[in-house]
């Protein structure tokens, strides 16, 4: 089987839709030896942050020396993305290879009664069985949707839990409230395994709280137990922290990524990475200082261009647009800005627009490449009482050149939405970047 082959046939998968529960993986993960329980593993949920802080968490250990996998969703520009040791992707050929040695087993399940696994399920059973063979020394596996009825929460006792944040998202999947919404969330916390959570929301930390204590797990706080501080002026590039954690004192440490969600996202990182030095990771304060200073996470307050300047950022839900729009303030209060927005259909668009709109002098608005891009014309007309001057171009190529071309000198391009939107955004501007 050929990498295209093998991309075919996890397409081919997507027709088992959105199906949560954990029978299906179980038992495909025993058909496979459970690798899963072979792994030393970080579990990583939350609404928004997951891949920030396992990507910065990977980069500090990886400085360490140690040999770090990586499992993300979705991907960017390349499905290949979201299996990385030390930030390295793998190729297409071990994919196609791996594939094609679970195919029996998924053709067999199928034959003996059992529902097929879907896609997500099979991209974490083949995660599980590449780190295992590539004898990765931790794995920061992000959850994919929730956290109890997720596939990666097939895992029994990961070394940390981490909830970096609880908002309002996947609604039609996980709840109407934040609270029934955190209810999902806890369910990766293992009995006696340590829980790292970044939540403020008084009623999100009630639910996290009551869950550790159900299962006997010590508890971190971000923001209570880890606390951080800016420091100096903000800058293009990157921004600067002091930390104190429960081990020892962070001092001006230098962070590429932008916007004040990641001071957090950082601190956050270093709660756990405290928690593996108990568990006998050995990793020092300067490769920590290194490692989270050479941290990349595409496509999130990521400068493209600089003329005109051009950013892009996923904020592909409410909470990611509050801090896009608070990282506009913070580092471009006097440019205006020309918004290029694609936003899928099952999204809080209108809170989305609330908080985005009023730094617009412009909006252009595009259809995310995605099945559930729904009515995507709508945003249009919940943006334009808003915003001065509204466009509605389907093509998101076109829709970023008529963009570009309409900011004067002094304005900043603004493209942010859906992950599938953003990603051909990017790809478009510079190819040859990707990843």
């Amino acid at each position: 089987m050929k990498f295209e082959e093998a991309m075919d046939y996890l397409r081919n998968l997507t027709k088992f839709g959105m199906n949560f529960g954990l029978s299906r993986i179980s038992e495909l993960m025993r058909r496979l030896g459970n690798p899963q329980e072979k792994l030393n593993i970080v579990h990583i949920g939350g609404t928004n942050g997951k891949g920030s802080t396992g990507a910065m968490i990977a980069a500090a250990l990886a400085v360490g020396g140690y040999r770090v996998g990586t499992f993300t969703s979705p991907h960017l520009h390349s499905y290949t993305e979201r299996y990385r040791i030390n930030g390295e992707e793998i190729t297409g050929g071990d994919i196609a290879n791996l594939i094609e040695r679970l195919r029996p087993h998924l053709e067999a399940m199928v034959k003996e009664g059992f529902e097929h696994p879907t896609e997500f399920e099979v991209s974490t059973a083949l995660a599980f069985c590449y780190f295992l063979e590539q004898q990765v020394d931790l794995l920061a596996l992000e959850v994919g949707l929730g956290g109890a009825i997720d596939s990666t929460n097939v895992i029994n006792k990961p070394l940390v839990s981490v909830i970096t944040n609880v908002a309002m998202d996947h609604m039609d999947y996980l709840g109407q409230t934040v609270t029934e919404i955190a209810r999902v969330k806890v369910g990766i916390i293992k009995d006696r395994v340590p829980v790292v959570t970044a939540s403020q929301n008084p009623a999100v930390l009630k639910v996290i709280r009551k869950a550790c204590e159900q299962h006997k797990s010590p508890l971190v706080s971000v923001g209570h137990d880890v606390t951080w501080e800016p420091v100096g002026n903000i800058s293009l590039q990157g921004q600067r922290l002091n930390i104190k954690g429960r081990r020892a004192f962070y001092e001006n440490i230098l962070i590429p990524l932008l916007g004040r969600h990641q001071l957090e996202n950082t601190a956050t990182a270093i709660a756990v990475l405290e928690i593996l030095g108990d568990a006998g990771y050995q990793i020092s304060g300067d490769a920590i200082r290194q490692g989270l200073m050479l941290t990349r996470w595409p496509a999130r307050m990521e400068i493209i261009q600089e003329k005109p300047m051009v950013l892009i950022d996923a904020a592909h839900n409410y909470e990611g647009a509050k801090s896009l729009r608070q990282a506009l303030d913070d580092y471009f209060p006097t440019r205006q800005v020309v918004l290029v927005m694609g936003m899928l259909g099952d999204k809080e668009r209108g809170r989305v627009v609330a908080e985005l709109a009023p730094r617009a002098r412009m909006a252009i608005i595009t259809k995310p490449n995605s099945p559930r891009a729904g009515d995507w014309q709508q945003l249009a007309e919940e943006i334009r009482p808003l915003v001065p001057e509204v466009r509605v171009v389907e093509e998101i190529k076109a829709a970023v050149t008529q963009g570009i071309e309409a900011a004067g000198s002094g304005d900043l391009v603004c493209i942010t939405g859906s992950f599938y939107m953003v990603a051909e955004a990017r790809e478009y501007l510079v190819p040859e970047l990707r990843w």
